[in-house]
């Protein structure tokens, strides 16, 4: 028996049926929450940034090249102006070109670590609030004793042990960033494990992985969602730290916080240019991000669908 999962709207005694649909049609629950979210500007606005941002990371260096690899340091520390919109830094880079090149690790990375991390979160969080009980108990308080080491602090460990390649920075970030996630999925699991439809699969012998793969974790798909936008924002503002601190992606590659490390130094002698635009697009696409995973949370709320 698959999950009784509502794909209806039903419309309270005495609600006009909806203007433009046949009269005893409703919209879909799909329909109500798009609807909800194209009504935000705000979300709107943070789904274009990204849009506008991804095609500059990635598309930008096929449209204008330049060495990210060889230091030319006849170029070093040039002011924004001709041949270089943005200017160069202290090794001779091109910062606009670098900020395109490390544009694409930080997103890269911050999208990789944010799908594992709510993976991880979400198979460990479904396990525990199903079964219950002791194992629920052991599972959790491991959760809860893990939490209470900073998260950047456990990175910084980890990473100080490895060579920070940009596979091994999405492991550990991964590894550190799914906690959250499984308490708020264990919540889900807990009320959804009482329903009619998983105690009947279970009465007609089916599977403990059946129930958390085929119904507890796709009707909590409105909770993943979510909070898989706000752990992708939060991903790379630690692959930025991490890389502020200088426990990032090796030179000659780079990434925005490995930019405004290499630029901090600058900064004080007048370079400005060699900081502030990967400041700016940390921020503009952590805003986005933020933006989009309120909105989204709007759309999966019920009780906003039925205004």
């Amino acid at each position: 028996m698959t999950s009784s999962v509502a794909t209806q709207d039903v419309l309270p005694a005495g609600e006009p049926a909806t203007p433009g649909l046949p009269a005893g049609k409703t919209r879909s629950m799909f329909a109500r929450g798009l609807e909800v979210f194209l009504e935000n500007r705000l979300a709107i606005a943070g789904l274009a940034i990204l849009v506008l941002i991804f095609g500059f990371c990635f598309i930008g260096p096929h449209v204008y090249h330049t060495d990210q690899v060889h230091v030319n340091l006849a170029n070093e520390n040039l002011a924004p102006g001709t041949g270089h919109p943005l200017g160069t830094d202290v090794n001779g880079y091109d910062v606009l070109g670098r900020l395109m090149v490390g544009g694409q690790i930080s997103l890269e990375v911050g999208l990789a670590a944010a799908v594992l991390a709510t993976f991880l979160g979400t198979v460990w969080g479904a396990v525990a609030g199903y079964f219950g009980g002791v194992v629920d108990a052991v599972m959790m308080r491991l959760v809860d004793a893990l939490l209470s080491i900073p998260t950047l602090f456990l990175a910084l460990v980890v990473v100080s042990m490895f060579p920070p390649t940009e596979t091994e920075i999405i492991l550990v970030i991964a590894l550190t960033s799914w906690l959250t996630t499984s308490r708020l999925i264990r919540g889900e699991a807990l009320s959804l494990r009482v329903r009619d439809y998983v105690q009947a699969m279970r009465v007609m012998g089916g599977s403990s992985a059946r129930a958390v793969f085929r119904h507890i974790a796709p009707n909590a798909v409105g909770t993943i969602i979510v909070n898989a936008t706000f752990q992708v924002a939060d991903a790379i503002l630690l692959v930025v730290a991490l890389s502020y601190l200088g426990l990032g992606i090796r030179p000659p590659q780079t990434d925005w916080g490995g930019m405004l490390n290499s630029g901090l130094n600058s900064i004080y002698d007048g370079y400005w240019w060699q900081i502030f635009p990967a400041g700016v697009a940390i921020i503009l696409v952590v805003i986005a991000i933020n933006f989009i995973g309120d909105a989204l949370r709007d759309s999966f709320e019920v009780r906003l669908q039925r205004r």
